[in-house]
């Protein structure tokens, strides 16, 4: 077996798992899961019978690349969202089985082995497949602490030349996992200009881009933070992006990473034997989502419905805010974040996920202790119920 395999951690529902045996939950409550990031707002009709109309496409093996008629919908889309020019969809876009899948091929791809002690830098809390990406592409994972008292951004300026000098891979979760904080263009700049001198590929996890809450300010993406610094080539940057949260369809695994075509014909041959490729009947569906967009602006409206209705509840108690983008609350527990996420389910049967389970110690310090991640996916009256309960649960507290 791949001794690497060991270095890797339970994942955090796993941890979940066991943090909860023995517990009963409080009978006379109805679960409410608020722990995991999947989306449960209705699967728009139009994407359901795009996909039950292409059920022919089963009949075929997939491209890798994935059909003309999709990358050039992503490159379209890319263009109308980013404001930037249209990619070049031959070399600039390639369709994925869903981020999360090219955000661990990614690194296997990238990371050399035979140059020194390869390093891959990602924020601390974290999407857990970045550590398993690095780990198992032979590379040493580097956390840098997204903490309140710089609004959870990534400080560059924590880490010595000599470590940027061997990294090769830098994971960015913008909007972030779980703080929901954007990047700027102060952010970008500083992180093109160290990708410049030292020469590591920027993996920019977006997959949260589409939901947020001003239709004139939508978050900022890493293409167009290149394209606004003329760095239209997109260098030694590639973007990971996904439907399952814009349209309500993580069981479709239908998503694109798009950048630097370099990269991305280097990706390409690595997918090809990897196996990884999109079923037509897929990509039929997928080419209606992202062609259409009411549907999107409909889902941003429920969950900015919510934020505004359940934060102010939740924030009586426990210190959160509506986050800049996403639909998490970061919020602060007045216990250890392990015990308040027990308890909240021994009484009043709401599941939310300890933050020190999506982080690791780093500083002296795991800076997802005290927190918990409460991910609003469920209906509104589930989530005005739940926080309901979470602001009688503290009182007892």
């Amino acid at each position: 077996m791949n001794s690497d395999l060991n270095l890797l951690q339970p994942y955090p529902f796993e941890k979940l798992r066991q943090l909860f045996a023995g517990v009963v939950p409080a009978p006379t409550f109805k679960e409410i899961k608020l722990s995991i990031g999947e989306p449960q707002h209705e699967t728009p009709p139009f994407i359901k019978k795009a996909l039950a109309d292409n059920l022919a496409g089963l009949a075929n093996y997939p491209s890798t690349q994935g059909g003309e008629a999709l990358r050039q919908a992503i490159a379209a889309w890319i263009g109308r969202r980013y404001g930037v020019p249209t990619p070049d969809a031959a070399t600039q876009v390639l369709p994925v089985n869903g981020s999360r899948e090219a955000l661990f091929a990614f690194a296997q791809t990238v990371i050399d082995r035979r140059r020194g002690a390869p390093k891959v830098v990602c924020p601390n809390p974290f999407y857990q497949i970045y550590e398993g990406a690095a780990l198992l592409a032979g590379a040493q994972p580097i956390y840098l602490n997204t903490l309140p008292r710089n609004n959870f951004a990534m400080d560059w300026s924590e880490l010595p030349e000599a470590t940027w000098r061997e990294v090769q891979l830098v994971y960015v979760c913008s909007p972030g996992n779980p703080t929901g904080k954007v990047m700027g263009l102060d952010d970008w700049k500083a992180l093109f200009e160290l990708s410049d001198r030292h020469g590591f590929v920027i993996a920019s996890d977006e997959c949260y881009s589409e939901i947020h809450f001003d239709e004139t300010h939508p978050p900022l993406g890493g293409l167009a933070a290149a394209a606004q610094l003329g760095r239209g080539d997109y260098r030694n940057l590639v973007m990971f992006s996904s439907l399952s949260k814009r349209s309500n369809v993580p069981g479709l695994r239908s998503g694109f990473v798009a950048g630097d075509a370099a990269i991305l014909k280097n990706f390409l041959l690595y997918r090809t034997y990897h196996g990884s490729a999109m079923s037509p009947s897929v990509q039929s569906a997928s080419i209606a989502a992202w062609n259409d967009e009411a549907h999107v602006r409909d889902n941003r409206r429920m969950y900015a419905e919510k934020f505004q209705e359940v934060t102010p509840l939740i924030a009586r108690h426990l210190d959160c805010r509506i986050p800049d983008a996403g639909f998490y609350l970061w919020a602060r527990t007045p216990i250890a974040d392990t015990d308040f996420a027990r308890e909240l389910l021994r009484q009043k049967n709401v599941v939310v996920l300890p933050g020190s389970y999506l982080a690791r110690d780093k500083a002296g310090i795991n800076p997802g202790a005290g927190y918990v991640r409460i991910a609003l996916v469920a209906g509104h009256e589930e989530c005005r119920d739940a926080a309901q309960r979470i602001n009688d649960f503290c009182l007892s507290i």
